[in-house]
């Protein structure tokens, strides 16, 4: 199925869908909606693009925001949606379009709010119905955060040990999600990233598929605890995602990839803490990735963004050359 020639009309087009058991939190058609009334009474500052289509041919979207009346002194993409059950990260991108379209940096913003559109649709199927599943992955059930081309094979001896912490997807961008996702880097180039996800309260950097430092880290770390610094209280920490416990690695993730690929600053952010907060929450999937009020996870989410955007309008976040000496791609 071919991309919808424009975003308004193939919104518009959409049936309507009836009421859902989470009100503080938006259905795809809502974020969409909302999204809508921003492009209407900003036009000119926030551009929909469709980028490519999900395996069952779903539009995924994304929305390029920029002041006409600046020069650019960057470009930064933000990305959320991976998985199905992760609905923090949408909320967090919408509230971030908001506040772009109205601070108007002199940075170059593209927003993807929901780059599985297939996996949230059943997602919220399953709250209609009243069902509780656990969804991550895409309509042919593969992790796209697993799907990508950089440090795809496991080398910790631990491996054979752990298989499942080194599980990847069958092939390097297997899926139509993580190839627009690649095409859209490759095409554009932006100085940072930013893979929002849930849950863990951590602001990881690269490596994620190997041990080694990556050869920039400390300058990682440092724009890292800019963006803790500017959330306050209950911050994010900034950390190498693959040292986040001794056997961990994960493998292909769009972390390394943009990073390794195209030398853009790339974050990936574990929002929340989870949505735990009684007993019988451990036994709602749903609840375990959001909380009830997600209002101050937003707050904060939009927080670290703002001060991620500052640092790439006063040019101390630029591209640079991927990392010397290619990672392995295998």
């Amino acid at each position: 199925m071919p991309c919808p020639a424009a975003f308004l009309p193939w919104l518009a087009a959409q049936p309507a869908l009836p009421l859902h058991p989470e009100p503080d939190y938006h259905h795809a058609a809502e974020i969409y909606g909302e999204i809508a009334a921003l492009v209407e009474d900003y036009p000119g500052v926030i551009q929909p693009e469709c980028v490519g289509e999900s395996v069952e041919g779903r539009p995924i979207w994304a929305f390029h925001v920029r002041d006409p009346g600046r020069i650019s002194h960057g470009s930064m993409l933000v990305f959320a949606g991976i998985h199905a059950l992760e609905w923090v990260p949408a909320e967090i991108a919408l509230a971030w379009l908001r506040v772009s379209v109205t601070e108007r940096r002199a940075v170059d913003l593209t927003v993807i709010p929901l780059l599985n559109p297939d996996g949230r649709a059943r997602a919220e199927a399953d709250q209609r119905a009243g069902e509780n599943r656990y969804r991550r992955g895409n309509a042919a059930q593969v992790d796209l955060n697993r799907d990508f081309a950089v440090y795809r094979e496991a080398e910790a001896i631990w491996k054979g040990v752990l298989p499942g912490y080194y599980h990847t997807s069958p092939a390097p961008l297997s899926q139509p999600e993580s190839q627009a996702l690649d095409r859209l880097a490759a095409s554009r180039r932006y100085d940072t990233a930013v893979s929002l996800h849930s849950f863990g309260g951590f602001l990881y950097y690269p490596w994620a598929g190997r041990f080694a430092r990556a050869p920039d880290w400390q300058e990682y770390h440092r724009i890292g605890r800019v963006m803790q610094a500017a959330m306050g209280p209950h911050a994010y920490r900034p950390r190498q995602l693959s040292r986040w416990g001794f056997f961990f690695r994960a493998q292909g993730t769009e972390l390394d990839h943009l990073y390794g690929t195209y030398g853009a600053w790339t974050f990936l952010v574990e929002t929340t803490r989870s949505g735990i907060a009684r007993f019988e929450d451990r036994k709602t999937y749903f609840r375990w990735y959001n909380p009830r009020d997600p209002a101050y996870h937003i707050t904060q989410g939009v927080r670290l963004l703002r001060a991620l955007a500052i640092e790439v309008e006063a040019d101390r976040v630029e591209r640079r050359d991927p990392p010397d000496g290619p990672p392995d791609k295998q």
